[in-house]
């Protein structure tokens, strides 16, 4: 089953979406995790303030991060571990407005990615009271894991897509968004290559 992607996780400092402080990266080749990758992110000047809500959520403090590199400083790194892959997250508008957010503000292009939402993929595929990333981990198999850590959320999103790509027989990524009724998202240049033409 030819089933490529990364699945990707933010933790934030902040409300801000460029305050992203973790990162948690599994790549999966032939519907099977082949690498795994996490490490923490000095949110950019004036982002950096780290919200009581945020931590008691995630548990990062700023002593946590500061020596972390920035987020100027590890995007690189991000890139190369997806290598080209489709992103998967779950809610993925929120870990794409991270990347979109770092980015600006620190005055760094946005990558070029196209990505799904395995949020959208399980409420296609699965009847249950809740979707979220536990609940729907669950009904895929993956239970037991410390919600909220940026590298077990990534597990547990690639973990759905890869039960549910299974359970509709996709072929590939773009398969399952079409069987599924959902979409294929994009940042960076490949959003500005398909962006409608304007007429007129």
């Amino acid at each position: 089953m030819p089933i490529n992607f990364t699945a990707i996780d933010f933790e934030t400092a902040n409300s801000s979406s460029a305050s992203a402080c973790s990162v948690g990266l599994v790549k999966v080749v032939d519907g099977r995790v082949v690498d795994k990758a996490n490490w923490f992110i000095r949110p950019p000047l004036g982002h950096d303030f780290f919200n009581e809500w945020n931590t008691r959520i995630h548990g990062i403090v700023e002593a946590d991060v500061a020596n972390a590199l920035l987020w100027s400083e590890q995007l690189a790194d991000l890139v190369a571990f997806a290598d080209g892959d489709h992103l998967v997250a779950h809610n993925a508008g929120f870990d794409m407005g991270v990347i979109n957010g770092g980015c600006a503000a620190s005055f760094v292009e946005t990558p070029s990615f196209s990505y799904a939402c395995s949020l959208q993929i399980a409420r296609k595929t699965y009847t249950l009271d809740s979707y979220r990333l536990p609940v729907a981990a669950m009904a895929a198999g993956f239970e037991d894991f410390s919600h909220h850590d940026a590298l077990a959320d990534a597990e547990a999103c690639a973990a759905i897509v890869v039960h549910a790509a299974k359970r509709h027989e996709a072929l590939d990524i773009e398969h399952l968004v079409r069987i599924t009724g959902t979409k294929l998202g994009r940042i960076g240049a490949a959003a500005a290559e398909h962006r409608p033409m304007a007429v007129g």
